[in-house]
């Protein structure tokens, strides 16, 4: 990055591809700096595209949308891996200062390409991939090593929150998932011994600074994330330090500028293992809303407009609780009814947060709360409460 580029001072509009509820934090974010926003989004009720200053309902390679984002914004990210890289090149080409660039947010698109990098990064950090294999023709399944099984065989391309994935035992059971998921290019990775996971948050800004957020440990259900605490409660010192310093490395090595998380498995022996990278603020990063002195969206919007950083230090424990569409539909059949946010709001250290989504779905996420407190177990016994007010198991 050139060191010469001014920052983008408020008053100015930043460009956000992508609509969804974190395209609508970072939208809140930059306006309470004083930033107007503009979201491309081709979904007409996006959460983000009925708050911002500007919303351009268009698809992500509409090349006419690109160049009018192009002729407001002075900046551009996006707020999901699987736009178009192809769209990040065109506002680049048409003078945009793009953060992350296309380089970056491809690498976290394609799991093959990703594990293929986070191979190479171990040689420097001594955490890598699990171990895999590639699957893109039938005769790879032939040469499949046993040593991998059982294995979870993962899609290439748009796998999240679990989708795209399949538990495997042998390579009959392989044969069938790979047919299932359309015979497209997959990865199967070996099922490691986990102890627990946990993710890294790190920003960098276009000056080479780098900052990092505690390390939140996450509980997973049906693949989708259920609970962050933050400190994570079951990592040693030395560990979260190898994992901040892996965070750190990589970071450069792409260069990266916005905000980058990393999830990792720590398994039973006490060994690292990367499991993937996000080329965004992350769902497990939104404790940083209550919970320290900068959010990560608030980062976001620094590094984006060439602005200093801001401090990362966290300022109270905190247990973060993911609230999926099913509680609007809890002990209530098929009709939708809103939760009772008055019993969740009588606990004075939780704090709401809900998306504007306007339709709620089995599994869709649709909001989070952030409990608080003096010690982590403190904040934990605060979300627990929580979610036995919501009806959900803690």
């Amino acid at each position: 990055m050139a060191d010469h580029m001014e920052p983008i001072l408020p008053g100015s509009y930043l460009g956000i591809l992508g609509g969804g509820q974190l395209g609508r934090m970072f939208t809140q974010a930059a306006q309470s700096m004083g930033y107007k926003v503009c979201v491309l989004d081709p979904d007409l009720n996006s959460p983000a595209g009925s708050i911002a200053e500007k919303f351009i309902p268009a698809g992500y390679t509409d090349s006419d949308a690109l160049k009018e984002m192009a002729s407001i914004c002075s900046s551009v990210s996006t707020e999901f891996e699987n736009v178009p890289a192809q769209a990040l090149d065109e506002l680049e080409s048409l003078g945009v200062f793009v953060a992350p660039r296309s380089s970056c947010v491809s690498l976290a698109q394609n799991r093959i390409a990703e594990k293929k990098f986070l191979a190479t990064w171990k040689s420097e950090t001594n955490i890598g991939p699990a171990p895999n294999f590639v699957i893109e023709h039938d005769a790879d399944i032939v040469h499949v090593p046993t040593s991998l099984f059982p294995g979870i065989l993962k899609t290439a391309r748009m796998g999240y929150d679990g989708k795209g994935q399949a538990i495997v035992y042998g390579a009959e059971g392989l044969t069938d998932a790979w047919n299932e998921f359309g015979r497209v290019p997959c990865v199967l990775e070996m099922r490691m011994e986990l102890d627990f996971e946990v993710s890294a948050l790190v920003v960098r800004g276009y000056d080479d600074a780098v900052v990092s957020y505690p390390v939140a440990q996450n509980i997973h259900r049906e693949g989708i994330l259920h609970t962050s605490f933050v400190p994570a409660p079951s990592l040693k010192s030395g560990q979260e330090k190898k994992i901040i310093d892996a965070a750190k490395a990589l970071i450069r090595k792409i260069d990266y500028v916005g905000v980058l998380c990393i999830e990792f498995f720590v398994l039973k022996n006490g060994d690292i293992v990367a499991n993937e990278i996000a080329p965004r603020p992350h769902n497990s990063g939104h404790y940083t809303m209550d919970a320290c002195v900068s959010s990560q969206f608030e980062q976001q919007v620094r590094a984006m407009a060439r602005l200093p950083l801001g401090d990362t230090r966290q300022l109270a424990p905190v247990a973060m609780l993911n609230l999926l569409g099913d509680l609007w539909f809890e002990g209530n059949g098929y009709q939708a009814r809103e939760p009772a946010w008055n019993k969740v709001l009588a606990h004075p250290d939780a704090k709401l947060h809900l998306y504007g989504k306007s339709v709620p779905h089995i599994g869709r996420k649709m909001g989070h709360i952030n409990c608080l407190g003096k010690a982590l177990n403190e904040a934990r016994q605060n979300c627990a409460a929580v979610a036995i007010e919501l009806g959900i198991e803690p």
